[in-house]
């Protein structure tokens, strides 16, 4: 059980300096060869994929024990998280360089059917203060009781809905290697062993591995950029989704946009990912583009 009295709470600081290795090697996981991410003769240089946030903030989240601070945080029910929810606002994109400063707070605890989101708020600025990302990152503790209505909610991000009854405007099938969680995990150093050791998995009840849900994220974003953008993934201001099905390599997903928005200076676009099995695996996608 958990109470939201623990909204508010502070993380401890997180400190981190940004490689062009990295970035490269992001790129690399999902197969997304844009220039923008290699071609280091540009005269602005190359920037990280819009993805690459949720590497950085993965060492926090990977020790979140080490880094909450609260007294009496009830740590055991960090054992049955599974991410659920991801909101992700770009201020700037990522460019390989100095330092980056990353603080967190605990801005939501929610009861939900399934037990309790607890939501983290991430913000990464650089040596200068100047901001580079906010990130929501939601993890669902299964089974885990919340004490009491929850709070923080009506602090979360708000996300657009997509238009009433619009039909699927396009489709785009995506096959994933069976070798694909294990160069997504060697490349952006997000390691958890459901997604490479199939003794594990089982052990925890899955019919094997799975692929990462972030990975399956930035291969849908890195598919609709191309479709919407041009691939220029420097108009991307915001990109949210939950998680609800899982990805098993060697079978293929498929990318299907399901709505598109047209605003002052803005595109909304609308997306689910299905897998082999026809369920939704990523669902409520949503991007925010610059016009």
């Amino acid at each position: 059980m958990i109470t939201s009295d623990f909204v508010g709470a502070a993380l401890k600081e997180h400190v981190c300096r940004i490689s062009a290795r990295q970035t490269m090697n992001y790129a690399a996981a999902v197969g997304d060869p844009n220039p923008l991410y290699f071609d280091d003769e540009r005269p602005e240089g190359i920037v990280a994929p819009p993805l690459f946030p949720v590497a950085m903030t993965w060492p926090i989240v990977e020790n979140i024990a080490d880094y909450i601070e609260a007294a009496g945080f009830p740590k055991e029910i960090l054992f049955t998280q599974v991410h659920y929810s991801e909101h992700l606002h770009i201020h700037r994109p990522t460019a390989p360089g100095g330092p980056v400063i990353i603080r967190g707070v605990i801005a939501a605890i929610l009861p939900h059917r399934a037990g309790t989101h607890v939501v983290i708020r991430f913000d990464a600025v650089d040596a200068e203060g100047q901001a580079l990302f906010t990130e929501h990152i939601g993890a669902m503790m299964r089974g885990v009781k919340c004490a009491d209505n929850g709070k923080g909610g009506e602090q979360l991000p708000v996300v657009p809905r997509p238009p009433e009854g619009s039909a699927a405007l396009w489709e785009s099938m995506i096959p994933i290697d069976p070798l694909a969680p294990f160069i997504y995990d060697g490349c952006t150093n997000i390691h958890f062993p459901i997604h490479t050791s199939v003794k594990f998995a089982h052990q925890v009840g899955l019919p094997g591995i799975i692929h990462q849900g972030t990975a399956t994220l930035a291969l849908a974003v890195h598919n609709i950029l191309n479709r919407e953008a041009g691939g220029d993934s420097r108009r991307m201001i915001s990109l949210s989704c939950l998680f609800t099905g899982m990805v098993i390599p060697g079978a293929a997903i498929r990318v299907r946009l399901t709505g598109r928005n047209e605003g002052p200076g803005v595109s909304d676009l609308f997306f689910t990912v299905l897998n082999a099995e026809d369920k939704r695996a990523i669902r409520d996608g949503h991007i925010r583009l610059k016009s």
